[in-house]
């Protein structure tokens, strides 16, 4: 528990492929009260990216190495403290 009387938990956010760049304003990790959501966590993310700043809803969400699908359609989960989530933007090339 915190000095101020609330409980947080800390989780580590990587963002790599093509949305690396904006990621800028992105803090190595996020701080989210006990019990938060992915979704929760998700929200907290994009609200550190420029305005207008939006990762494509076709990356990669991962969560302490399981796959839960994208940023527009992946499976619920209750995060936990040191929790790890990664977004993996896709990469197009020839």
């Amino acid at each position: 528990m915190n000095i101020d009387g609330h409980c947080h938990m800390k989780i580590r956010v990587v963002i790599s492929g093509r949305g690396y760049h904006l990621s800028q304003n992105v803090p190595e990790h996020l701080k989210l009260p006990d019990a938060a959501t992915l979704d929760n966590a998700l929200a907290g993310l994009a609200s550190h990216l420029g305005d207008g700043q939006a990762l494509p809803g076709s990356c990669l969400v991962i969560v302490s190495g399981d796959h839960l699908g994208t940023l527009a359609c992946h499976e619920p989960r209750v995060m936990k403290e040191n929790d790890e989530l990664v977004i993996i933007a896709p990469v197009a090339g020839g």
